[in-house]
C-alpha cells in the first residue's frame, strides 16, 4: 500500500483513501500494552469506595485479580453485568478498570444495527471507517484496555445484517486473539482485552452471544442500601453539583427514608438523585434570596419543594375481602406487588379479564377457574357455576 501511495499523485482519489488507511495501521497499538500492577488490597479498596453492596460482583472480579496474580498473564474474562437501571452497571466498569490499572473506553451499542459498526466498512466505500471495537482499541492507545459494551441488550437488527452476530467473533475467547477489522484487513488480537457488557435484561440478548458472557445478575437495592448511598455518596455529591456544601444547606437523615418511600419507586438510585437534586435547587434559591444559613431540610421543605408524596403505600390503603389477592410481577426496571380484584356477576359461567395483562396471566386465570369447576362437587354441591360470570381485574397489570 505505501509503495502504491510513492507512485501515486496526491490529486488522486486513491491517495487519500490509501493514506488514511495507512493512518490508521499506524496509530494502532500493536504492541503498547497497559502494565498491569495488581494489588489486592488496593483493589478492594477501590470497589469498596466506589460502590456499596454488590458483594457477588466483587468477589468475582478480585477472584479474576487473584487468578492474574498466579498465572502473570491472564486473557481478558468477558462479563455481563445484567440488571435494572440505576444500580450502577456502568459505573462499575471504570471501577474494574480502576483497580486493574487499565484504560477504560466505553462503546454505546444502543440502537446499532448496522453489522459494519462492529466489523467496519470495506475500503471500497467512499468514507470507510474501522467498527466500534477498532476505534475503542485506538482511543485507549493500548492493546488491553477494558471495553465497557453498554447496552449490549438494545442491539437492532437491520438490513446491513446482524451487529449481534458480528459480536460473537469479538466476545469469543477462542476466536478474539484473530479478530479480522474489514477496515484494517489483518488480524488484530483483542484476546488481552476485557469486555464488560452490561444488560437490563436477558431475554433480547440471542442465545449464542449470552453463551460467550458470564451474566452476573445484579439485584435491586434495598432500603437500607439506598439510605446508606444518598447518604455517604448523593447527597455529597449533589450538594457540591448545585454549589452547595454541607454547612449551607443541612437534609436530615431522618428524612432520607422518607424520600425514597414517598417520592421514588426504582430498582436503582437515579430518581433519588433528581428528587435530592430539587431539594438543593431549593435550598440554592432560598439562600441566593437571603435566607438565613444553614438551611434545614426537613418534612415541610420536602412539602414545599416536592409537592405531596407521589407514592403511598399501597397496602394500607386496601381493604382483604374475599375475591381479592395479591401476585408478584417482574420488569426490565424492578419488581412490583400486584393486586387483583375478583368479582362474582350473573352470566353464563365465562371468565372476563381486564387490566393490561399478557398471555401468560390469561392461561394462568383460565387453569384457575378450570382447577375450581373440577372439584366443585367437593366444594359446594348445591352451586353451580353456569348462574355467573366471574370478571378478574388487575389494576397494574
Amino acid at each position: 500500500q505505501f509503495t502504491r501511495l510513492e507512485e501515486l499523485p496526491p490529486s488522486s482519489a486513491d491517495y487519500h483513501v490509501i493514506r488514511n488507511y495507512l493512518d490508521w495501521l499506524c496509530d494502532m497499538p500493536w504492541n503498547i500494552s497497559s502494565e498491569e500492577k495488581i494489588d489486592l488490597e488496593k483493589s478492594e479498596e477501590v470497589l469498596e469506595k466506589h460502590h456499596h453492596g454488590l458483594k457477588k460482583i466483587k468477589k468475582r472480579i478480585l477472584e479474576h485479580l487473584a487468578v492474574s496474580q498466579l498465572k502473570g498473564n491472564l486473557k481478558g474474562p468477558i462479563i455481563c453485568l445484567m440488571g435494572p437501571p440505576g444500580v450502577g452497571k456502568t459505573s462499575l466498569g471504570k471501577s474494574i478498570a480502576q483497580a486493574l490499572g487499565r484504560k477504560f473506553v466505553r462503546a454505546s451499542l444502543g440502537g446499532i444495527r448496522d453489522e459494519s459498526e462492529i466489523r467496519g466498512h470495506r475500503r471500497t466505500y467512499v468514507g470507510s471507517m474501522p467498527g466500534r471495537i477498532i476505534q475503542s482499541i485506538k482511543r485507549a492507545g493500548t492493546n488491553n484496555p477494558l471495553i465497557l459494551l453498554d447496552e449490549i441488550d438494545k442491539l437492532s437488527f437491520g438490513v446491513h445484517g446482524d451487529p449481534a452476530s458480528a459480536l460473537l467473533e469479538v466476545l469469543d475467547p477462542e476466536q478474539n486473539h484473530t479478530f479480522v477489522d474489514h477496515f484494517l484487513d489483518v488480524p488484530f488480537d483483542l484476546s488481552h482485552t476485557i469486555f464488560v457488557a452490561t444488560a437490563n435484561r436477558s431475554d433480547t440478548i440471542p442465545e449464542a452471544l449470552k453463551d460467550r458472557m458470564e451474566v452476573i445478575e445484579l439485584s435491586s437495592y434495598t432500603l437500607n442500601e439506598k439510605h446508606f448511598i444518598a447518604k455517604n455518596f448523593i447527597i455529597p455529591d449533589t450538594l457540591e453539583e448545585n454549589g452547595l456544601n454541607e454547612r449551607e444547606v443541612i437534609i436530615q437523615e431522618e428524612i432520607i427514608d422518607s424520600l425514597i418511600e414517598n417520592y421514588t419507586r426504582e430498582a436503582g438510585v437515579r430518581e433519588l438523585k433528581r428528587v435530592i437534586s430539587s431539594l438543593c435547587r431549593g435550598g440554592a434559591y432560598e439562600i441566593v434570596k437571603g435566607s438565613t444559613k444553614p438551611l434545614i431540610i426537613d418534612e415541610e421543605k420536602i412539602n414545599q419543594y416536592l409537592g405531596p408524596a407521589k407514592y403511598l403505600e399501597t397496602q394500607r390503603l386496601r381493604k382483604w375481602v374475599p375475591g381479592m389477592a395479591t401476585g408478584l410481577a417482574w420488569t426490565p426496571i424492578g419488581g412490583d406487588v400486584l393486586y387483583l380484584e375478583c368479582i362474582k356477576i350473573p352470566g353464563k359461567g365465562e371468565l372476563k379479564i381486564t387490566g393490561q395483562v399478557g398471555d401468560v396471566m390469561k392461561e394462568s386465570a383460565e387453569l384457575a377457574l378450570s382447577f375450581v369447576k373440577s372439584h366443585w362437587s367437593e366444594i359446594n354441591t348445591d352451586y353451580t357455576c353456569d348462574n355467573f360470570d366471574i370478571h378478574l381485574h388487575i389494576p397494574a397489570g
